[in-house]
Formats: structure tokens, C-alpha cells, sequence
């Protein structure tokens, strides 16, 4: 059976680049498994997409190349937001002010997968996260 889980932004980021010693041991096992079906949720895309139109993250590629590029690269598979998920984000408390950080737990929940993240903020909503 494939376990499914899905990246938080950074982790995406981190998995995907030489950065990929900043994931924890238990999160690159995890990813790296050929039993596991790796999810990058277009909440991430859009994410990346804004903050790289600001300046404020440094991205190699134009942003149109790079995630697709690395999605294929990766083999990930993309996770698109569905109505179920955007209104699952109405019942989260209000731990975590970021609305991508939010709707990547909407996800998470409604799909039932783990969230990969090093976010300690994260882990205190009813999801399971791996780090």
C-alpha cells in the first residue's frame, strides 16, 4: 500500500534543492521511499508564486519553470484546492495567522494525509505532521 503525504512550502522547497539536509532524517525517509506518494498542493505554487513576484524569496528559475520543472524532476504529484478544502479552513482555530499555512491543513485534513513541515505551530492543529 502507498502512503500518501504532502509538503508544506518549505519543505518542497528544501526536498527539491541541495537544501534537502534541512528536512529531518524522518521527513527525507519519508519522501524518499518508493512507497510513498508525494503531494505538492498548488496552495504551495500560488505561495511561491507571490512571494517571488515581491522579492521576497530568491527562486533560480522563473517561477513558471521552476516548480513545474521540479515537480516532474521529483516526481511529485499535484494536489489542486478543492471547495471541500478552502471551506474546511472556516473550522480551524486560529493558531497559524498565514492563510497558505491554513489551507495546506485544510488539505491535510480533509485528504487525510500527513503534512511534511517543521512548523511547531502546525503540529497543534488535529493533523498528523511528520518531521
Amino acid at each position: 500500500m502507498t502512503a500518501r503525504v504532502l509538503l508544506d512550502t518549505h519543505s518542497f522547497l528544501w526536498w527539491t534543492s541541495q537544501h534537502g539536509a534541512r528536512l529531518s532524517p524522518k521527513a527525507r525517509d519519508v519522501i524518499a521511499s518508493d512507497e510513498t506518494e508525494v503531494l505538492l498542493s498548488v496552495v504551495s505554487a500560488w505561495e511561491l508564486a507571490i512571494k517571488a513576484s515581491a522579492g521576497r524569496i530568491d527562486i533560480p528559475d522563473e517561477i513558471g519553470r521552476f516548480v513545474p520543472r521540479r515537480v516532474r524532476r521529483h516526481d511529485l504529484r499535484v494536489l489542486n484546492v478543492t471547495l471541500e478544502h478552502a471551506l474546511r479552513v472556516a473550522s480551524l482555530p486560529p493558531i497559524h495567522r498565514d492563510p497558505f499555512d491554513r489551507l495546506l491543513v485544510a488539505q491535510a485534513q480533509v485528504e487525510g494525509i500527513p503534512l511534511v513541515t517543521g512548523d511547531p505551530a502546525i503540529t497543534r492543529y488535529d493533523v498528523e505532521t511528520i518531521w
